[in-house]
């Protein structure tokens, strides 16, 4: 009989649309389902744990498994790079279980070049760049010029949805989750 191994799926979305609290809920309802810990260069944050939050890496370690194809994607964001190391995703896969992905689209569209249909893209969209931008103003957490970042990035992101498996627009967060995850089980058992 043939190993079984895991499938991944990818939650992608601009900042601000609801991703982590739909992740959360996801995973909370389907247990072998496990979340993907990235890697880091940035430093650690009060309470943070190495292998919970982050699996916390010096720059020339991280440049290091570059090289030797360490990583399944990785990207670099205001000077710190971020990836999700292959030996650590494999591990889960190999064990049985389905990992979940929490990726920007360049990260999300090299899984799909790497597992092909053992991967499920997934793009939650918010219900408009207006509508987005209320949500990030009512954070409070960033400035207007932080937010104009993040609407700019939102709206290259949004260019690129249609290369992802499935689109699903968070207007209604209970619909949302409801939706997501009858598609992640269709997924998973398929």
């Amino acid at each position: 009989m043939a190993e079984t191994k895991g499938k991944l799926v990818v939650f992608t979305a601009p900042s601000g649309t609801g991703k982590s609290t739909i992740a959360k809920a996801i995973l909370a309802d389907i247990p072998t389902l496990k979340f993907s810990v990235s890697a880091t260069t940035r430093p650690k944050r009060d309470g943070e744990e190495d292998g919970r939050e982050y699996y916390f890496m010096t720059k020339d370690a991280f440049e290091a498994l570059i090289a030797k194809g360490g990583f399944i994607e990785h990207s670099r964001h205001f000077d710190n790079y971020y990836g999700t190391l292959k030996s650590e995703a494999e591990k889960v896969l190999n064990a049985g279980n389905h990992l979940l992905l929490d990726l920007d689209v360049d990260g999300a569209l090299n899984v799909k070049k790497i597992y092909g249909s053992r991967s499920l893209l997934m793009f939650i969209k918010p219900p408009s760049l207006e509508a987005l931008r209320e949500r990030l103003l009512k954070r409070k957490t960033e400035s207007e010029e932080k937010i104009l970042m993040r609407l700019a990035r939102a709206d290259y992101e949004l260019s690129l949805a249609d290369q992802f498996d499935v689109c699903v627009v968070n207007d209604d967060l209970d619909k949302a989750i409801a939706e997501i995850k009858r598609i992640i089980q269709n997924f998973l058992n398929s």
